[in-house]
């Protein structure tokens, strides 16, 4: 029986150290294939590739900044930072200089979005983020406002971004009920609504009496729209009285 257990304690003991060991050769592995980014700040794109390939590594430009400082077409900032230590494989993200600022920036404001697009990319720049907002004083993709500023300095990066108008969507209601309220009450809720009263019209009278004309406290037998109908600010009511 002790030599069984004995059999049993050095299985485990040898399972343990095969997992330890393996665990240890993984992590050799892994670090293993680690290298440090080298430093590619004021390097040409073509010669941080180089730089780059030969650590095992790749480069990609994704970015174009003026500066008043990095000579057009190097390498003006990186990610990750030069000693930086990653797998081999690894894409380093670079911002490549345009040099000083050359272009004016432009004042689109009050163009159409499709003027000042022309307009900002016949001077060299970029458009960027477009942002919509509802104006009832403006025309309908109206440019309220533009970032950069007109005639703005030291701008980093060659890209004007816009505040464009759109139209401005009516409120939209769910039509209540009038039937059976008066007239008048009903007229003063339509307006306060936003709404306006549209033709107001006299049932037919019942047999042997005589028709009468609409007044405040006529009661409203029907509407149109429908109580539940959905309309907009503006919307004509009309309603047949008794």
């Amino acid at each position: 029986m002790k030599s069984f257990f004995r059999l049993v304690l050095l299985a485990l003991f040898l399972l343990v150290v095969a997992l330890v060991s393996a665990l240890t050769a993984m992590r050799l592995a892994i670090h293993g294939h680690e290298v440090a980014v080298p430093d590619l700040v004021g390097k040409s794109p073509a010669a941080a590739r180089m730089i780059a390939e030969q650590s095992g590594l790749e480069v990609s430009v994704e970015r174009q900044y003026y500066s008043p400082t990095v000579p057009e077409g190097k390498i003006l900032s990186q990610l990750p930072p030069a000693g930086s230590q990653v797998r081999s494989g690894w894409q380093v993200r670079v911002a490549e200089s345009l040099g000083p600022q050359r272009v004016a920036i432009p004042n689109v404001i009050g163009q159409s979005e499709r003027a000042a697009n022309i307009n900002i990319r016949r001077r060299g720049l970029d458009v960027g983020a477009i942002a919509q907002m509802q104006s009832p004083d403006a025309l309908d993709s109206e440019v309220l406002a533009q970032a950069p500023p007109p005639n703005a300095s030291g701008v980093s990066a060659p890209k004007i971004s816009l505040l464009v108008a759109t139209l401005v969507q009516p409120q939209a209601l769910v039509m209540p009920s009038f039937v059976g309220q008066p007239l008048g009450t009903a007229t003063q809720t339509v307006q306060d609504a936003g709404l306006r009263v549209g033709s107001v019209t006299t049932a037919p009278a019942p047999e042997g009496s005589s028709p009468m004309a609409p007044f405040p406290g006529s009661m409203i037998v029907s509407q149109n729209p429908a109580a539940g109908e959905k309309v907009f600010a503006g919307t004509a009511v009309s309603f047949e009285v008794r």
